[in-house]
């Protein structure tokens, strides 16, 4: 794309500003806003996550991502150790994000305008000259360690990562660990994490791959040669994907003692980023589970009581698109909870009602235009839009596909959704509660 100039009016920002995309020489892709205005924020998506760790040493991105921060060397040939690199931030006033997710690791900062080419500096000289001081490692294990601890005291996260085991099985012959553990790994995982693993690991970083989306009231031309000047000396990386092939039918309870509620996992096909119903499945995923009218609010609390949080939302892993809901329930009604949850899924083929399109657009258009208004937000929707979309959607171009979707068009690609048929189950609470579901001791059996 040819890099342009000449600031947009007041009107044309509202509206929703074209994005410029540019694939600089090593690979990386920069995404750009323009947005007039004191800040800037940025977000840069690195595609190594925690589905990306060898085999046999789970936590392996949590872990590198942690010790990327203990200090680093600047382009100049400046080092500073942990203290100095915290500091650096600190003085730039800085926002800092990020984290690691299963198919990526992201690095981000939103500040004041004058400071973005410092703190996109400091972020270039985490990712492409960290110093990963010996010392800091025993620690960042030990909280790792800590952080997969406290998984047993938060049940719904604990449900999650035995529902993406289950779901999403490591395929025969793969070297990488998969989506069947936690960001923080697992106790062999950790033991078996050395700093040499690590170092190899943190090969893979690089522009292939990478996305970086930025936000900021500069001229595109500038932005562009910000970027390009930034990362010119970051190594290509590597770019592969991890699959996610999904189980279905799967069943599966675990026993946790001393529970107070019962707590349920339910996953099952959806649709891909890149296919044209990826819109018509977003809506009708908002009818299902979009607010105190959406058909599981309703059936599962209002009218029965059965539980205090039910949800549903989209799981995108390995390119596919996935359903996965929640819900908590008291372990008498539990199996109840589940019933109720299933049949909503097999009610889904009938259909929408007029009511009910209308309500889920409304919440889906509302949610395009103020999610836009984050400068941190934005930045982030640039980056997971060429990730996930190979494309960035504008806002005006977004509200103009929901605004050409009809009643009929989303009734259509109902019609062949059967979600209830594939779905499948993992709970979790006191005792042997669904007696039809294998335990975790014979699923290993």
């Amino acid at each position: 794309m040819t890099v342009g100039s000449g600031a947009r009016t007041e009107e044309d920002t509202q509206a929703g500003p074209q994005a410029q995309v540019w694939t600089l020489p090593g690979g990386l892709k920069v995404a750009f806003e323009r947005r007039v205005g004191p800040g800037f924020a940025f977000d840069l998506r690195v595609p190594v996550g925690s589905a990306h760790d060898p085999v046999g040493q789970e936590g392996a991105a949590g872990v590198l991502e942690e010790w990327l921060y203990k200090g680093a060397a600047s382009a100049a040939g400046e080092r500073r150790d942990a203290r100095g690199l915290q500091d650096a931030f600190d003085d730039l006033g800085v926002r800092r994000s990020g984290g690691v997710g299963p198919e990526a690791t992201r690095f981000g900062a939103s500040g004041l305008s004058a400071d973005l080419p410092a703190a996109l500096a400091l972020v270039a000289d985490v990712v492409a000259r960290p110093a990963l001081p010996a010392h800091e490692l025993p620690v960042l294990l030990d909280l790792a360690r800590q952080d997969l601890e406290g998984l047993e005291d938060s049940p719904p996260d604990l449900l999650a990562a035995e529902a993406r085991a289950l779901g999403f099985p490591r395929t025969l012959g793969e070297t990488r660990a998969g989506y069947a553990h936690p960001a923080s790994g697992t106790p062999e995982g950790l033991e078996a994490i050395t700093a040499a693993g690590l170092r190899a690991h943190l090969e893979r970083y690089g522009q292939a791959g990478s996305v970086l989306g930025l936000v900021a009231d500069l001229a595109p031309q500038e932005a562009h040669d910000l970027a390009a000047r930034t990362f010119a000396d970051w190594r290509a990386g590597e770019d592969r994907p991890v699959a996610a092939v999904f189980r279905p039918r799967g069943r599966l309870h675990l026993p946790h003692p001393g529970g107070e509620q019962t707590h349920l996992s339910l996953s099952a096909p959806g649709v891909s980023p890149r296919s044209a119903d990826w819109l018509p499945w977003q809506l009708a995923l908002g009818a299902l589970s979009g607010g105190g009218s959406s058909r599981l609010f309703v059936a599962v609390r209002e009218e029965r009581g059965l539980a205090y949080a039910v949800s549903a939302s989209p799981l995108v892993l390995g390119g596919g698109g996935f359903l996965s809901a929640y819900a908590g329930s008291a372990p008498g009604r539990a199996p109840e909870t589940l019933a109720v949850m299933l049949a909503e899924l097999e009610r889904l083929p009938r259909g929408l009602g007029a009511e009910e399109f209308r309500r889920a657009h409304t919440g889906l258009s509302t949610g395009v235009v103020f999610g836009a208004q984050s400068l941190r937000g934005r930045a982030h929707a640039l980056t997971r839009d060429l990730a996930l979309f190979g494309r960035v959607r504008s806002v005006r171009g977004l509200r103009a596909e929901l605004n050409a979707l009809t009643l009929a068009t989303v009734n259509a690609f109902l019609a062949g959704y059967h979600p209830a048929r594939e779905a499948t189950v993992v709970t979790l609470g006191p005792g042997d509660a669904f007696a039809p579901y294998r335990t975790v001791q014979e699923v290993g059996a």
